[in-house]
């Protein structure tokens, strides 16, 4: 019987394929740089198109999700005006916007107050000269984003989210120019849609490989977060050799997936991020399939976010950049004094700002506070993100590709897979170089290197990726070893660099994450650093903004707070010796010194080089 259904599951799986796809209406907006030069190819054969959406909402954590947000509505939400409270978020990155949306549900009135002129933190874009839109971050939203998924929902924005097919897509590290998927037949429920993916995949591993792989993850289906918690003091590398995983395991797929995860080479990366993902998409039957936005993120998800707040009562105050948190005598806070000078006075302050420049902010009557010690201990980790323009069409697929490349995580070619940046005459690849700074593996500090040879870096991988499309190059000595069938040359590039990304998941990290409640009266923390069971991404950092949220509307209400998180004795030891200094504060302006990302240019290669 299981071997009849699963015949009938791959024959309708192949006979779906040739018919789920759907043409995109085309997006409007401004001509890019790269539309406006003369089309010299014919049109790439391959039309972008969509999967229908996959049902995301029968999973257990997208119940306890929609629960969570309906209680802003009900049980939390203030029944009295002397309950309501004026509410000073510093930040208007994901996590920002979250705990704003979710306290203006509740019924009070948050103000954000952010340093930049644009908001979304880490997954904030904004247009170049020609008009082309630059982007932090590859974000990619996963079907296992129970929080996220749910607050599109609210928001009334699925259809800005374009699925693709349910499979994940590899290059071959020896076969240049061939890749290789993992497929998830439809109809077939977690986890065997999984199993089954690793199983049909003949590329990648061999079938004894594949039932080494298995035995080691048992544990994590038995006893769930436990166990995955457990696993945080160990690297991916010493799991895999502790529980005997063949070494080709990591070569294959770890890698692949720690630098996706967290842009990190899986022997600095700790295990718990793995096991994290896995367990999400082994108990979620469409955890992984994976969806891009059809347009850049400020329009098409930070604006519906900014929308509702103020609908709602709320405000966002841009280019409000924080110059000092000023305490009472007792560390409690008197008011926020931003670098125009006004005073920001509130009932309740949340601080959504990243670990790194919450370190740089302290006040020194907190400074001793083991809570704030432990943030010592987290520092953000360094990514660089690309965008490359060619003259050409490249053989593209429509979604996001695992490069496996030494200096290469993750791509996309952008001009396929998302409706805003459309072309069907030439490619924008959007890149993520990882890793890219000895603290998360590499050999080479590339976020210091030059923005050519940055590029000329990764010319030379496209050029496996690609090796009968890209050109052979003199502006690029990587391309040199092409042949002559190469044409596509580079019209353009833009080299993001963020030198402090998400925190760096190395191992031993887990328990220094600090929980939404502090010890500072009416001072909240939020941030994919704090303590929330996804780790650092978007579906992180919405719900670390929540879980804030959560903290401020039940003290409105009278509720007793939830407990400080439990603090390492060696952290509580060392904090009461510790001298207090002044605040470092933020110097210059901009996004990266305020943890963001951007182009760097001698003016904040200087300023970064003072201050990090």
């Amino acid at each position: 019987m299981i071997v009849r259904n699963l015949a009938l599951s791959v024959a309708l799986a192949a006979a779906s394929t040739c018919s789920a796809f759907q043409p995109h209406a085309p997006l409007r907006s401004k001509p890019s740089y790269s539309n406006r030069i003369q089309r010299q190819t014919k049109s790439s054969s391959l039309v972008m198109k969509d999967f229908p959406k996959p049902n995301v909402e029968d999973t257990d954590n997208y119940r306890y999700a929609t629960a969570m947000s309906e209680s802003f509505k009900t049980t939390l939400r203030v029944t009295d005006p002397s309950q309501k409270k004026k509410v000073a978020i510093i930040g208007g990155g994901l996590s920002g916007l979250a705990c704003a949306k979710y306290l203006s549900d509740a019924g009070h009135e948050p103000t954000i107050y952010e340093a930049r002129d644009v908001l979304g933190g880490k997954v904030s874009a904004w247009q170049d000269e020609d008009g082309d839109w630059i982007e932090t971050g590859l974000h990619i939203f996963f079907g296992a984003y129970p929080n996220v998924m749910n607050m599109f929902a609210e928001l009334g924005i699925h259809d800005r989210l374009q699925w693709k097919i349910h499979q994940m897509i590899f290059a071959m590290q020896e076969l240049p120019g061939e890749f290789t998927t993992f497929d998830f037949i439809p109809g077939i429920p977690a986890p065997f849609n999984f199993g089954l993916a690793i199983l049909m995949n003949q590329k990648m591993l061999t079938l004894g490989e594949k039932i080494q792989t298995a035995p080691p993850l048992i544990p994590m289906l038995i006893e769930g977060q436990p166990f995955i918690d457990a696993q945080d003091e160990l690297s991916v590398t010493q799991f895999m050799r502790k529980y005997g995983m063949p070494e080709r395991i990591n070569e294959e797929v770890f890698i692949a997936m720690a630098k996706a995860l967290d842009f990190i080479d899986p022997d600095k990366l700790s295990m718990t991020v793995v096991l994290t993902a896995m367990n999400r998409f082994l108990n979620e039957s469409n955890g992984l399939q994976m969806a891009f936005l059809d347009g850049n993120q400020p329009d098409r998800l930070c604006k519906p976010m900014a929308d509702h707040v103020e609908e709602r009562g709320g405000k966002i105050v841009l280019e409000a950049p924080l110059k000092e948190i000023v305490t009472n005598d007792d560390g409690t806070i008197d008011h926020l004094l931003l670098r125009s000078g006004e005073k920001v006075v509130a009932d309740e302050y949340v601080s959504a700002m990243p670990v790194d420049i919450v370190k740089r902010m302290l006040p020194k009557p907190w400074q001793t506070m083991p809570y704030f010690r432990q943030l010592d201990e987290l520092e953000g980790i360094p990514v660089i993100n690309l965008h490359m323009w060619f003259d050409r069409k490249l053989k593209a697929v429509d979604h996001l590709c695992f490069s496996r490349s030494p200096l290469l995580s993750v791509y996309a070619d952008m001009s396929v897979t998302c409706k805003e940046y459309e072309d069907p005459d030439k490619s924008m690849l959007e890149l993520v170089f990882a890793p890219c700074s000895p603290l998360a593996g590499s050999k080479v500090n590339w976020i210091g290197k030059s923005d050519e040879e940055i590029i000329d870096a990764t010319m030379g991988d496209l050029a496996r990726l690609f090796p009968t499309e890209i050109a052979n190059d003199e502006k690029w000595p990587a391309t040199s070893a092409q042949g002559p069938n190469g044409q596509a040359k580079l019209l353009k590039y833009s080299v993001v660099k963020v030198p402090r990304s998400v925190y760096a998941a190395i191992p031993g990290r887990n328990k220094y994450r600090p929980s939404q409640t502090t010890p500072i009266p009416q001072f909240t923390m939020c941030g994919c650093f704090t303590s929330q069971k996804f780790l650092g991404s978007m579906e992180g950092a919405t719900l670390a903004g929540k879980l804030a949220a959560e903290v401020i509307s039940n003290r409105a209400i009278g509720n007793p707070d939830k407990p400080v998180k439990e603090i390492q004795q060696h952290i509580v030891d060392a904090a009461s010796s510790y001298v207090p200094k002044e605040p470092v504060g933020v110097k210059g302006e901009g996004a990266i010194a305020f943890g963001g990302g951007y182009t760097v240019g001698k003016k904040e290669e200087a300023l970064l080089r003072e201050s990090d």
